[in-house]
């Protein structure tokens, strides 16, 4: 396995740097906080050396200092005065957009991305010239499947990024995949969504799968005809929990293949946590809890959690149906999206080097403690 070479962009040529920490370590346990962007993406890893990683910055736009400030409240838990690396998983709107609003709040000391924007009529485009101008004046890195990423404590390993995914298995994965029976690929994914920078992170004997927004044809790749990635305790679920014709992703091979103990679906009110996502997720062997970032309408009471798990309503939620939602085509007789502007929750994660990680629900404060499996 080879560590990515990390490009100082304000120097003359490149050079490999070794990221140093200067932050007050927190302990003995990884914390990741799941923050509620309103289906978009951010993810906060803070080591116990206080060296922290953030996955994508939420909405731009108008939302843009909403979910700068939602994100800075995690930040602000977690007792960071810098960010040490920021992976951009691929640009879209919803990953990239509240970026600008983000770095004018905090620095942010390295930018690691897949490359290029192979999608310039894309939602994230806009902001590509601001993008640019940040991670020249700091460390910036593309990333390749198979690289590492250099952070204390931690075991990360790029999956898949720019539509390309590794081609050897990790450490203890590779077995055949019985759940690719009856799967192939579809027509290929010419958005940003599958360039997606895919990552496996390993504390210990604690396992994440954050694969940004992968689809179909990545995840068939990746996990058949066997399974590259292995298995996984939390699952950050793949495109906010969707699975639809134009943008597929969390299939049974992928899902079944990872066998996570608990999902977490960073899902709005009205994007995500659809009807045959929550199916895969629900139906998923090992499965012990679905942990949903709101409540979605899309899938109603049917395929949705008990409140208990649930981060957040919307505002001026009056009534909760059982049927789901039909999905809509965009059109300007549609109904207006339910908005969440308000003060907004999270989930916290805390794990420990055996194994063992406890899921806590700011809303409510119910927390849940996933023991580590016996023998590991």
């Amino acid at each position: 396995m080879r560590l990515i070479s990390t490009v100082l962009l304000c120097a003359s040529i490149g050079l490999t740097a070794e990221i140093t920490v200067a932050q007050t370590p927190v302990g003995q346990e990884l914390q990741i906080y799941v923050v509620d962007v309103e289906g978009g993406g951010a993810t906060l890893f803070v080591m116990p050396s206080g060296e922290s990683l953030l996955i994508d910055t939420g909405n731009g736009g108008d939302a843009a200092p909403r979910d700068a400030g939602r994100i800075m409240e995690v930040i602000n838990d977690a007792g960071l005065d810098h960010l040490d690396h920021l992976i951009i998983t691929h640009y879209h709107g919803d990953h990239i957009g509240g970026l600008a609003e983000l770095a004018t709040r905090i620095p942010i000391s390295h930018y690691i991305d897949h490359g290029p924007n192979v999608q310039p009529d894309g939602s994230g485009a806009r902001f590509m010239e601001g993008y640019e101008a940040l991670y020249r004046q700091a460390r910036h890195t593309v990333v390749k499947p198979g690289d590492g990423i250099p952070v204390a404590g931690l075991d990360i390993r790029v999956v898949a990024s720019a539509a390309q995914v590794i081609d050897t298995a990790l450490p203890g994965a590779g077995a055949s995949n019985p759940y690719c029976a009856g799967f192939s690929p579809i027509d290929p994914d010419l958005s940003e969504n599958a360039q997606s920078v895919a990552v496996a992170i390993q504390f210990g004997e604690f396992r994440v799968a954050h694969l940004g927004d992968l689809t179909w044809n990545g995840e068939l790749q990746l996990v058949c005809p066997n399974n590259n990635f292995g298995t996984a305790d939390l699952f950050i679920a793949s495109h906010h929990a969707q699975q639809r014709p134009a943008a597929m992703s969390n299939s049974e091979p992928l899902v079944f293949g990872l066998r996570p103990r608990v999902a977490i679906s960073s899902n709005g009110i009205r994007k995500g946590a659809q009807v045959d996502a929550m199916k895969v997720l629900f139906s998923s062997p090992g499965l012990e809890d679905i942990w949903q970032l709101h409540f979605s309408q899309f899938s109603g009471q049917e395929y949705t959690v008990p409140g208990m798990f649930i981060a957040n309503r919307f505002d001026g939620e009056t009534s909760v149906p059982i049927a789901p939602t039909a999905a809509q085509s965009p059109t300007p007789s549609d109904p207006p999206i339910p908005l969440h502007n308000g003060p907004a929750n999270y989930f916290k994660v805390t794990a420990q080097q055996d194994g063992t990680f406890t899921v806590t629900n700011t809303r409510n404060g119910f927390s849940k403690t996933y023991r580590a499996a016996s023998g590991s």
